[in-house]
């Protein structure tokens, strides 16, 4: 049986359509690999490239990509919405079929190596492929940002995993994150308002981290700390789940943004109707959501079957008007049409990966 794996790495840089399209280029030469999805945003300044194959040559197109992105975008220049360490700034590698997550995390390593020995890029291993468990999650590997990495690098306990620790190699390229996880939905959900205030409030309230925790419980009131002196945190409402809110200049309103890091315990339907609930509490309202890159389509599904109230039940629908009940229910065709032959990944796959569709997650 073959192998597959499928790697979703993000780029800064979505607004240029010409590097954009030089990555994924880049990325596409590979044969063996197929370039599924290319999302560019532009507020954000971020775009993220979904392709899946064999291993071997998942790995090649995964450098190629990271080595053009190198050549072409410069991070002292780079400004964006989202957090980023580098121009190639995340690159994770995703299990799909007849493969085991430790064989992932090898293949991980081995991209990591040749990055930093080929390219001179210096990086760090997270979530499964970390090498220490502070570093396992990707928030803290990334704090600090591109703006933060030279003082990062002089940081003996911030030595980079792979490549060198002199900022003066990563002045132009920043920094590179790899990692070997799970399937993640990439999800935002919008709200009727223009304050990232109140979207990051929302997101507070459902994210599992939460919010620090103060004294009475009021925003002004002093950080209880433990007696090391670290922030307490009251968790939010949903597990396996992280968010921010930001705003987004091109749609002139503020999102909750979130990765759903488990989908089975913490669907899709579940993080909407929970938001929603958040944002009417908060005196605003939901608009609608969007989806960054690919999704299962077990994810949509599930999310269609809750809506319709199947509970389990046999139903009268067709898979396809199942889908479409969910798109429409969360809204996924707010902002842009939302084709579901594209953005799902069991359709999305040509021929040649159709019978490994079965194994998606």
């Amino acid at each position: 049986m073959i192998q597959l794996i499928e790697c979703v790495p993000n780029f800064s840089e979505g607004r240029d359509a010409n590097i954009i399209d030089q990555i994924a280029d880049a990325i596409d030469s590979v044969e063996g690999v197929k370039l599924l999805n290319v999302d560019p945003g532009h507020a954000a300044n971020r775009t993220v490239m979904t392709f899946i194959g064999t291993p071997q040559e998942v790995i090649d197109a995964a450098f190629l990509g990271i080595r053009k992105a190198a050549e072409l975008i410069d991070m002292s220049q780079q400004t964006g919405e989202h957090p980023r360490i580098g121009a190639a700034d995340v690159c994770p590698l995703i299990p799909i079929s007849n493969i085991e997550m430790q064989e992932v995390v090898a293949y991980a390593h081995q991209l990591g190596e040749r990055i930093g020995n080929e390219l001179n890029i210096p990086g760090y291993y997270y979530e499964f492929a970390a090498i220490k468990k502070e570093r396992r999650n990707l928030a803290v590997v990334r704090q600090g940002e591109y703006e933060g990495l030279k003082t990062k690098l002089a940081d003996p306990n911030w030595k980079p995993d792979f490549g060198p620790n002199e900022f003066k190699t990563a002045k132009i390229t920043g920094a590179t994150a790899i990692s070997a996880r799970n399937f993640l939905i990439a999800y935002n959900i919008n709200l009727n308002t223009s304050s990232t205030k109140i979207a990051h409030t929302i997101a507070c309230d459902v994210r599992e981290k939460g919010r620090i925790k103060r004294e009475g419980n009021k925003k002004d009131g002093q950080i209880i700390r433990d007696k090391q002196g670290k922030p307490l945190w009251n968790p939010g409402t949903l597990k396996h789940l992280k968010a921010i809110g930001w705003y987004i200049e091109e749609y002139q309103l503020a999102q909750v943004s979130m990765n759903l890091t488990n989908m089975l315990k913490t669907p899709i339907h579940t993080v909407f109707e929970e938001v929603s609930k958040k944002a009417t509490l908060r005196g605003v309202k939901v608009t609608g959501s969007e989806l960054i890159g690919l999704i299962p389509k077990s994810a949509l599904l599930s999310a269609g079957n809750y809506f319709i109230g199947n509970k389990g039940k046999s139903s009268t629908f067709s898979e396809r008007e199942i889908i479409e009940v969910a798109v429409n229910k969360i809204g996924l065709n707010a902002l842009a049409p939302f084709h579901i032959d594209e953005r799902i990944i069991e359709y999305a796959l040509n021929e040649d990966f159709g019978s490994q569709s079965d194994s998606q997650p």
